[in-house]
């Protein structure tokens, strides 16, 4: 999943980017008001973990700006504010979850995992579309009941179609989801059309089916 970290403490920043992109996600940081707002607005995040005291600004702002927008990105409030007023505020605007400082990290994480299952995933720890099961706690993904084994770029590109299906996902916007920041600085996507190709092989007759080229725009997934 592709999470936005918004914390102005550096240390703390840094040790839950580096703990979360262990457990597989991909992460970008914003130690500022301003970075915050700035990202959200041009990128599309699963989640974002959002600080309220955030240097030049408020993290409620940018919580009210991202549900005015109606963007599905799920929001966790890290705080170290514990009034019960701050956090019925936070969660009125519409933050997924209010999780108070100091945490640990491990907490923090099952956190996020419920709040992605109840908002992708409808609850569930599996994600279906046809013969396709995804096991979104262990990672594991079946084809007509058949285990297959993907890398992780192959599993998160195969999320992100399943997640965002019958929509068009240019090359750009999968690059950003699936290496964040890291994107600008590639020259070309070929790469891209690698991983794709690969998806497509092994998840056998289906593959060209479902992930279908939407030629000079990108790629959709979709029922043919």
């Amino acid at each position: 999943m592709k999470i936005l970290i918004a914390e102005d403490e550096a240390v703390l920043r840094k040790s839950i980017a580096t703990y979360l992109n262990d457990d597989g996600n991909i992460c970008e940081t914003a130690a500022d008001y301003n970075e915050a707002a700035y990202k959200t607005d041009l990128y599309a995040y699963d989640l974002v973990l959002l600080d309220l005291n955030l240097v030049s600004g408020n993290g409620l702002d940018i919580l009210k700006m991202l549900r005015e927008e109606k963007k599905e990105t799920a929001v966790i409030i890290i705080s170290a504010n514990n009034s019960l007023e701050d956090k019925l505020k936070g969660l009125d605007i519409g933050a997924d979850d209010y999780l108070t400082k100091p945490f640990h990290l491990a907490e923090l994480n099952s956190r996020i995992k419920a709040v992605l299952r109840r908002g992708k995933f409808g609850g569930n720890d599996s994600l279906l579309f046809n013969e396709i099961r995804i096991d979104t706690k262990s990672k594991n993904v079946f084809v007509t009941n058949e285990s297959i084994s993907l890398t992780r770029k192959e599993y998160d590109l195969l999320v992100f179609f399943m997640t965002n299906k019958d929509r068009v996902l240019s090359k750009e916007i999968i690059a950003e989801h699936l290496w964040g920041d890291n994107s600008d600085l590639m020259d070309n996507y070929d790469f891209i059309y690698v991983h794709i190709n690969n998806l497509r092989k092994k998840l056998g007759e289906i593959g060209s089916k479902y992930i279908q080229t939407a030629y000079g725009s990108g790629y959709r997934f979709k029922e043919d």
